[in-house]
């Protein structure tokens, strides 16, 4: 894994219409024993939600692992979360027409 590699992914889907306000966060962290686990959280956004700790041997497993859940999440229509808080003060920030 590289350096430049992100290590933190941060996803959200909101549906308004159907009451759905879920979260879903991977991470990668070290171990003292030299592997690298991906943590996953999810739940429903302003709940702690639940967690999942997987510990891979090499860092490079972890990440392809934390790249595969966040493409299938992404299918399944999340958005990273940090694209949408940008979108959302474009919006507020907008003058009236």
């Amino acid at each position: 894994m590289t350096k430049t590699a992100k290590n933190i992914v941060h996803l959200q889907r909101i549906n308004a219409a159907q009451n759905m306000h879920r979260f879903y966060m991977l991470t990668i962290q070290p171990t003292l024993f030299g592997e690298a686990s991906l943590i996953r959280n999810w739940g429903r956004i302003g709940s702690s939600g639940q967690t999942m700790i997987e510990t891979f041997l090499h860092p490079d497993d972890a990440y392809t692992a934390l790249l595969r859940i966040e493409r299938q999440k992404i299918r399944r229509g999340y958005q990273d979360a940090t694209m949408r808080l940008n979108r959302s003060v474009q919006t507020f920030g907008a003058s009236p027409s």
